[in-house]
């Protein structure tokens, strides 16, 4: 059973609500991962037990994934998200699946988590702290770091070399935007076109980093942090309705997905309000009859520093 949002309602009469959406995207992103890279991270993982960091974590999406995909069973997982809103959710959503799971679960001082049956035994540290913070107080380097859909929202190349300072050895990084928002079918193509511009735009100009085509520069900015890439591959968000219904909760990530283009060409002096409002209302209501298509093109990496 999901906990229950209580989140404000918008002008959609849609509730928006970050882990929500979050949990609404597991599905998204569990077929968007590339499965040769994590093919081939399965296979370059060290004796267990392992030590993992994932930054920018979230509400710990990424720990059920792995447990249920057999990639860890014995594993200390430290879960670091800057917002207080998704550690407190993660730390109370993990504990929910797992006893729904049939895993026995311990609670430990300073918010841990221990998740474990006869052969899975998995230890979960929950930090909250911006992750440069995090890095200089961080006592001991991970066997593996994961940046799930977190890279392309750094400034890069700087943050590459903090970054890997938290691994040993390998690193996970995956749904690296790289520059191709895609819906369907058009409303208008020159403004289709004009809003997808101007949407990919605010990533390349936002103050605290990231930009628009971070998967593609990721080969070149990974090089010169000297990590060699042992894998590689495109992991595509791709959405579309069966029958006029989408899988899973994915109707509510593609709500979502507006929500972020509301509030990134809201106040934009170069395109009209009034043509915005109409576009995001014609798009939530192709949503809402299940003909919407969404397609969003990003890169896994498996490196070895």
């Amino acid at each position: 059973m999901e906990m229950v949002f209580q989140p404000c309602m918008t002008e959609h009469h849609i509730p928006y609500s970050f882990p929500h959406y979050l949990l609404a995207k597991q599905s998204v992103d569990d077929r968007a991962l590339n499965k040769d890279v994590l093919r081939a991270l399965q296979a370059s993982l060290p004796q267990r037990p392992i030590r993992i960091i994932e930054v920018g974590a979230g509400i710990g999406t990424m720990v059920k994934r792995l447990v249920n995909w057999n990639v860890i069973d014995q594993a200390d997982y430290v879960l670091v998200d800057e917002m207080r809103e998704n550690i407190s959710y993660a730390s109370e959503w993990l504990e929910i699946w797992a006893r729904e799971s049939c895993l026995n679960v311990e609670r430990g001082a300073g918010n841990q988590l221990r998740i474990f049956d006869s052969t899975r035994d998995v230890h979960i540290h929950f930090e909250c702290a911006d992750i440069f913070d995090f890095i200089p107080k961080n006592e001991r380097p991970a066997d593996l770091l994961i940046a799930h859909a977190f890279l392309d929202l750094l400034p890069m190349p700087d943050s590459l070399h903090p970054l890997l300072t938290l691994t040993n050895s390998l690193a996970w990084l995956t749904l690296n935007f790289d520059g191709v928002t895609t819906l369907e079918p058009a409303v208008d193509v020159a403004l289709d076109e004009r809003i997808e511009a101007l949407y990919h735009r605010t990533m390349d100009e936002r103050p605290t980093g990231g930009e628009s085509r971070s998967g593609r520069h990721l080969f070149e900015h990974l090089k010169h942090a000297g990590a060699a890439i042992v894998a590689a591959g495109s992991s595509d968000w791709v959405v579309f309705a069966d029958k006029g219904s989408y899988p899973q909760d994915e109707a509510y990530f593609l709500h979502f997905i507006l929500h972020f283009f509301e509030e990134s060409l809201g106040r934009r002096a170069e395109l009209n309000g009034d043509a915005l409002n109409i576009w995001l209302k014609k798009r939530h209501s192709q949503i809402e009859h299940g003909e919407l298509t969404y397609i969003t093109h990003q890169i896994d990496f498996l490196i070895r520093k």
